[in-house]
């Protein structure tokens, strides 16, 4: 979630034009079987409304089993801004 938040910023110059984060796809490297990805994205979320408040409240989507180069985590942001 740093690494999107970076990326907001250094697109929009300052991550106060976020008005609101509409959402975040969580993709989690596991075995077959394995049911917690939530879990394992729950702090990117956490971290999104302690920034940000209410306005940091998303939707959120959780899959595969499965990621390129084997890393363990992928996220995904999408967030609207002020065009001021």
């Amino acid at each position: 979630m740093l690494n999107c938040l970076a990326c907001v910023k250094q697109a929009v110059g300052n991550l106060d034009r976020v008005t609101r984060v509409v959402k975040m796809l969580g993709f989690v490297n596991c075995v077959p079987g394995y049911g917690e990805q939530p879990a394992a994205i729950n702090g990117a979320s956490d971290l999104l409304v302690a920034l940000f408040g209410e306005v940091g409240r998303h939707a959120r989507s959780i899959g595969v089993h499965a990621l390129p180069s084997n890393v363990s985590v992928e996220v995904e942001l999408t967030v609207e801004v002020d065009e001021a």
